[in-house]
């Protein structure tokens, strides 16, 4: 039985999308490292699932397009946001990869920090 102070959450319908099928929001048998990452990724990734599908891609390219066109420093870090946010979600799905999805995902986060090195030397 829920205690009364969460019973109002589960009667509730939550926004935006439900979440997929399965049990489990973690890897099984996963070492210590990647179920920290995951278990700390959980509520990110929940809340952005919640969001209009549209939203976080918009987000990216948005920051993707700031970082080709503000100057120095603040293109970089525009860039760098878009990196850390491949890398974060590359982490989390390539134990469920075969080679052939794994190579874009690698190239895509070569290619932006590329840019935002070049953005930091100025070019």
């Amino acid at each position: 039985m829920a205690s009364p102070e969460h019973e109002d959450e589960q009667r509730r319908p939550g926004p935006g999308r439900p979440l997929p099928p399965g049990d489990s929001l973690f890897t099984p048998g996963a070492g210590r490292l990647r179920r920290e990452v995951e278990r700390r990724s959980a509520v990110p990734l929940v809340w952005l699932h919640q969001r209009p599908r549209w939203l976080p891609p918009a987000v990216l390219g948005a920051l993707f397009v700031a970082g080709l066109t503000a100057p120095g420093w603040l293109g970089a870090l525009c860039l760098l946001l878009v990196v850390v946010s491949f890398l974060w979600l590359a982490f989390l799905t390539w134990p469920s990869l075969n080679r052939q999805q794994r190579i874009p995902r690698i190239l895509m986060v070569s290619v932006v920090l590329v840019l935002a090195v070049a953005r930091m030397l100025g070019f």
